[in-house]
């Protein structure tokens, strides 16, 4: 397969949008709006690595935003987008990828179908982007008042990914450094390279001010109307001889281990059931039953990602997670930050989002007595208002 690495440029302040932090570290319906940008790519197929460029003062919020997610260092970026650019191009060189996608954070709902047009037409053209034909009558004003009628005939407003073939794009950007380019097509432009134009998404949208965040979270299905549930979840595991146990996803070392047919992750079983319960669908021995070989020692993460998707499929998004477990051992306190690191990691959440807890029993019960463990949980997600859903 042809290597095409996806170019996140998030090296901008976003002041205009307002807020406490650069708007690409801020939250978009559970979410880090950078975190839905570059999950986009990470997860598409025809995408063989993602790379982002950052502002060195936002180290600490993008490590935050990009928790637990398979990405190499960010690049630092320049004084503007271009120079962003180049030096994020300059810095994949070692990889030597036949395409590139150049992709603002700022577009957070960029879809599957928009980033494969934009790499299917690299087959054909020097270079192609996503963009959107203008329908709205154009007028150009002075004064306050009309001037001109503009013929809106074969224009398009550009969007991104842009993508190019990166020896040409990475040999344009060096020759032009220095320039005001406002997009990477223009630069290409300039070189005489072939440039395709690409029907995007119209929810392909790029957000600079506050209304854009509300029509973002309206489109997610965050709107006046959410329909708010609430998910329980409950497991028990025994304690079995073993040197280590896997929590919430999170493997560490202990004097006993868990039994169970699977990796016996108690904290990942209750949330997984108490997603499936938001969405009504069952349990997780329904959709994966003991008895079946397949699931045997399997990974509890596989069963969390099938609820979430689920989920994710009927649009809706986690608000927020609860989870408390109770048991005489291990300590908890030791794994906390680990376990929330890979819970985070695993729904695509900020922390601020997860709550776990632990508690004993006052050695009182089989917990008590050291005989096993519970783990009790509680989420809350919220999807589209649906009459009669």
């Amino acid at each position: 397969m042809t290597s095409c690495i996806a170019l996140i440029v998030a090296a901008g302040e976003g002041e205009r949008l307002g807020g406490p932090v650069p708007k690409q570290y801020q939250d978009l319906a559970g979410s880090p709006i950078l975190r839905r940008s570059v999950l986009a790519f990470l997860r598409h197929g025809a995408v063989s690595g993602v790379q982002v460029v950052i502002n060195g003062r936002h180290q600490a919020l993008y490590d935050a935003a990009v928790a637990g997610l398979s990405l190499p260092p960010p690049v630092e970026g320049g004084v503007t987008r271009q120079d962003s650019v180049r030096l994020g191009l300059e810095a994949i060189a070692s990889q030597k990828p036949a395409h590139v996608l150049i992709h603002d954070a700022a577009r957070p709902l960029i879809d599957d179908a928009t980033i494969q047009g934009v790499c299917d037409a690299l087959k054909t053209h020097d270079a192609a982007i996503a963009a959107k034909p203008l329908v709205d009558t154009l007028k150009r004003g002075e004064g306050g008042v009309i001037a001109q009628t503009i013929d809106r005939a074969n224009l398009w407003q550009a969007h991104t990914p842009q993508g190019f073939r990166y020896d040409s794009i990475l040999s344009a950007h060096r020759r032009h450094a220095g320039s005001h380019f406002t997009d990477d097509a223009a630069v290409a432009e300039h070189e005489g390279l072939s440039v395709a134009l690409i029907p995007s998404n119209p929810d392909n949208m790029k957000l600079t001010n506050p209304d854009d965040l509300d029509r973002a979270r309206r489109l997610l299905g965050i709107g006046a109307l959410p329909d708010l549930r609430t998910g329980f979840g409950f497991d028990v595991h025994r304690f079995v001889p073993g040197n280590s146990m896997t929590l919430c996803g999170h493997s560490f070392e202990s004097d006993v281990s868990l039994e169970g047919h699977s990796d016996a992750d108690a904290a990942l079983h209750a949330l997984t059931d108490a997603l499936l319960g938001t969405i009504g669908a069952g349990d997780i021995g329904q959709h994966f039953p003991p008895s079946d070989l397949r699931w045997k020692g399997r990974d509890s993460a596989h069963f969390l990602r099938f609820a979430v998707d689920l989920l994710r499929q009927k649009g809706g998004a986690i608000s927020h997670v609860d989870i408390t477990i109770l048991c005489e051992k291990p300590k908890i306190g030791p794994q906390r930050d680990a376990m929330t690191k890979k819970l985070c990691a695993l729904l695509s959440i900020e922390p601020g989002r997860v709550g776990l807890k632990a508690t004993t029993t006052e050695r009182m019960g089989f917990t008590g007595r050291g005989e096993g463990l519970a783990v009790q949980t509680l989420v809350t997600v919220r999807l589209p208002f649906v009459e009669g859903y």
